[in-house]
């Protein structure tokens, strides 16, 4: 009993109270830091302002520059520099682009009746990582989101409903995240092309592949049943 007693009376520590080891470690981490060279600090700073950059790993990252030959790091550097001067966004999908065109628009062999619509840049990354289309794509730049002050004149709306009015595009394929604010703005922009002669689709949403049922929400399991496909049986040779 006195065992229970002494057990209930230790001192707990909360989640977010940092011990006096931790405490000392990072004491010294920043004792470490206010003894380094201003440009050593300086540098650090630098890589420390990426995002999921920490400062010790800013300053191994540092550290490791400062290993290098001289010409490979003004390599670094200028390839950095020219990358931020000279990038821009393609005048037709907003794709980024060191050309006015960006390749998969000036590409011929892309299929120009079909427009993938996605938030940003990585999108298109991500469905081209997949092998499984070949059309042209259009970045808004974002959703609709009236609470973060986004609205559809800040998106490329105007030039995508142009391209679906002046192009030979017979399909509008929505690969928008399935929030909210996605749905929003699937549904504004089908708004605007309901009187376009094109078939406005979205991308098939449903149980991820490896995943439980009873893991699933309830949206996303309630859209899988509804957009269920036949399940076709191959025959064997």
């Amino acid at each position: 009993m006195q065992l229970f007693e002494d057990w209930k009376a230790r001192p707990v520590l909360k989640e977010s109270q940092p011990t006096d080891k931790a405490i000392s470690k990072k004491a010294g981490y920043f004792c470490l830091m206010n003894h380094l060279p201003q440009l050593l600090r300086e540098a650090v700073d630098a890589f420390a302002g990426l995002p999921g950059i920490g400062r010790k790993t800013a300053l191994r990252l540092a550290l490791h520059l400062l290993r290098q030959e001289e010409d490979q790091v003004r390599r670094f550097s200028e390839a950095v520099h020219r990358f931020r001067r000279d990038i821009r966004t393609c005048s037709s999908c907003h794709n980024l682009s060191d050309t006015p065109l960006c390749p998969i628009c000036a590409d011929p062999s892309r299929m120009r009746s079909s427009i993938c619509v996605v938030e940003s840049v990585r999108d298109v990354m991500a469905i081209e990582d997949t092998h499984q289309y070949r059309g042209l794509y259009h970045v808004l730049g974002g959703v609709i989101n009236p609470l973060d002050g986004i609205g559809p004149e800040q998106l490329h709306i105007e030039s995508l409903i142009e391209r679906v009015r002046q192009d030979t595009v017979e399909e509008v394929i929505m690969a928008i995240s399935p929030t909210i604010e996605g749905e929003t703005t699937i549904y504004y922009l089908s708004r605007l092309m309901r009187e376009a002669p094109v078939r406005i689709s979205t991308i098939a949403r449903g149980v991820a592949f490896g995943g439980e049922l009873e893991y699933a929400d309830e949206i996303t399991l309630g859209r899988s049943i509804m957009g269920r496909i036949p399940y076709a049986l191959k025959e064997d040779n």
